[in-house]
């Protein structure tokens, strides 16, 4: 007796089976292809010209230290710009005219003689002695040594001294006489410094009333070669005769 028997899946061919799953395959795989095209992961060809395989080359230390080719080195970095500037035309030369007649004259013998200052100074007729001027006319007269062996002048009065500078020094009952000193001259014709020398008569005191008045005194300081020696010591004499007479 013929029975029928309904058809399952469960019942189909392995062929069929295995032929389904290759198209579930393929489906998938070109699902991803489109997916990965559209994102540009994959390229759709590939352009003209197109880079050969990537070399690389290893080389010593010695030379890893050498600089790059140009050409790579240009392709990398981009050109530093610089300013330059605007380009200025040259000054132009100033012409070089030469005068038609020679303006430096020939040396030639001067008419005069020509003399420093000092010279001149020396051949002034104004700073010459003149002849009778009395005491400015020559050297002062050396009479002597000082305390400490200096050159001792005779003295020259510039202004004479009065009776009452002197009287005010004088011993009571004074006899008549001289006294002698010396003194280093000063600025302004003063003396300092001064030191008996000689009296008389003997104990008199004389000297020592000279050597009080002397801050009063105006001497002019000794010259030697017309040059008047300041600090120089002088000797100064007085002579009493009834405080009249004085030298």
């Amino acid at each position: 007796m013929l029975a029928y028997q309904a058809s399952s899946p469960l019942r189909q061919t392995p062929l069929r089976r295995r032929a389904s799953g290759l198209a579930l395959a393929l489906g998938v795989n070109l699902l991803l292809l489109l997916v990965l095209l559209g994102l540009g992961v994959i390229p759709l060809q590939e352009p003209k010209g197109g880079r050969g395989p990537l070399v690389v080359e290893l080389t010593a230390d010695s030379q890893s230290s050498a600089p790059a080719p140009a050409k790579a080195s240009k392709a990398r970095t981009r050109p530093a710009r610089t300013h330059t500037p605007p380009e200025t035309k040259p000054l132009p030369k100033p012409a070089i005219v030469l005068p038609a007649k020679p303006t430096i004259a020939p040396p030639h013998e001067s008419p005069w003689i020509e003399m420093s200052s000092a010279e001149m100074a020396a051949a002034d007729v104004r700073n010459l002695p003149r002849a009778g001027a009395g005491s400015g006319a020559s050297d002062s007269e050396e009479v002597g040594r000082g305390p400490n062996g200096e050159v001792l002048y005779a003295a020259e009065w510039a202004r004479h001294p009065t009776s009452a500078e002197l009287s005010g020094y004088l011993p009571r009952n004074a006899p008549d006489g001289y006294g002698l000193i010396a003194c280093r001259t000063a600025p302004q014709n003063r003396v300092e410094d001064c030191i008996e020398l000689d009296q008389s008569p003997r104990g008199s005191h004389l000297a020592s009333a000279v050597r009080q008045a002397a801050w009063q005194f105006r001497v002019r300081p000794p010259r030697k070669n017309g040059r008047a020696l300041v600090g120089s010591w002088v000797r100064i004499r007085i002579d009493y005769e009834n405080i009249g007479r004085v030298e």
